[in-house]
């Protein structure tokens, strides 16, 4: 596991959406360890009292903020929680997404496109936008985001998942360019094959087969690269994604890795009349 460095967050309070397990537990785990006060948010309850118990019992801050990020109450309510009760956020972390959205683009329906938007996309809109208008007031904050290498690629299967990180990604340069003159920064990490689905055994090496560094990533590997976008080494930053991918991205890849292959495709009948 990745180590603190220093108390380089002290005084600081940064929100992760998300960040009830995976890349979202780990990001707020090492923030707090790094002196950072830690807003916890995560849709279920009891998940993110978990993670708060952890940060606490390492000597950490923490607050609980369970919400549906998606709805705008919600996230109004939240934020209203986490100033009466650490502060101003400094750090927004958008982590918070579906990722288990598999579905072929021919049996895609309006609500499996809706609800994807609305949690990984509309989402980040309402937590940016709620964060930004204090980070303004105060001429300095960081927004960060996660976004995926379906942003700028495509997996099988994927469209409106793939739809929401490269809107994320446009966001993210969007935001950069208006926050820019208030001192508020707008950037985002792109996590390669991360192993939070617990892959072990025949099926977790196959997998690595394609990762040029030779393993897949932990949750662990993406804190670094968030906590130096969120620090003042990155002060000269914004608009941009750091890819954090063993080198995936980079290379021509065969589509015969891909997890969605076309043997799963649905049969369609041709209709030559």
């Amino acid at each position: 596991m990745t180590q603190a460095l220093n108390d380089r967050f002290s005084g600081k309070v940064v929100l992760v959406t998300g960040a009830g397990g995976g890349i979202g537990r780990a990001v707020a785990v090492r923030f707090a360890a790094e002196g950072a006060k830690v807003a916890v948010n995560d849709l279920r309850a009891q998940t993110v009292q978990a993670v708060v118990d952890e940060i606490v019992a390492a000597g950490g801050e923490a607050l609980a903020v369970p919400a549906d990020v998606s709805d705008k109450a919600q996230v109004e309510a939240m934020f209203a929680h986490v100033e009466a009760g650490l502060g101003y956020v400094d750090v927004l972390y958008n982590n918070a997404g579906l990722i288990d959205t598999t579905r072929h683009f021919l049996e895609a329906d309006e609500a499996w496109w809706d609800r994807i938007i609305a949690v990984n996309l509309k989402s980040v809109f309402l937590c940016s936008h709620r964060a930004a208008g204090i980070m303004a007031r105060r001429r300095r904050g960081v927004i960060i985001s996660t976004s995926s290498g379906g942003g700028t690629r495509a997996h099988r299967g994927n469209v409106a998942y793939d739809a929401t990180k490269g809107g994320i990604e446009a966001m993210t340069r969007a935001m950069a360019l208006d926050l820019a003159p208030y001192g508020v920064r707008v950037n985002g990490v792109v996590p390669g094959f991360i192993n939070t689905y617990g892959l072990e055994g025949d099926q977790l090496r196959e997998r690595e087969k394609t990762v040029p560094l030779g393993r897949y990533g932990e949750a662990e590997d993406m804190t670094g690269a968030a906590l130096f976008l969120a620090s003042d080494d990155a002060a000269y930053i914004t608009g941009q994604f750091v890819a954090v991918d063993g080198g995936v991205l980079v290379q021509q890849r065969s589509a015969n890795v891909d997890t969605f292959p076309v043997e799963g495709f649905p049969v369609v009948e041709p209709d030559l009349a």
